[in-house]
């Protein structure tokens, strides 16, 4: 699927085709994660329900057990 970057007011977007919204099975509203690829790409993933909790409780979890992490990493 091919798109332009436009200038949208002080910002710059993209227009995602019918096609791609139906890939990523999103509508108006949804959120989407833009993240870092490989070879200067970008990915786009949408927000999933439950999603944001459930990275609340893995830093939790991640800051209580640091010291643990940090030797199981080694």
């Amino acid at each position: 699927m091919k798109t332009k970057l436009r200038k949208i007011g002080n910002s710059y977007g993209i227009i995602l085709p019918k096609e791609a919204l139906h890939v990523l099975q999103v509508k108006e509203g949804d959120v989407l994660y833009l993240t870092d690829a490989a070879e200067a790409s970008v990915r786009i993933t949408p927000g999933r329900p439950g999603f944001e909790d459930m990275m609340a409780i893995a830093r939790g979890g991640m800051r209580k057990y640091r010291n643990a992490l940090r030797e199981l990493a080694k």
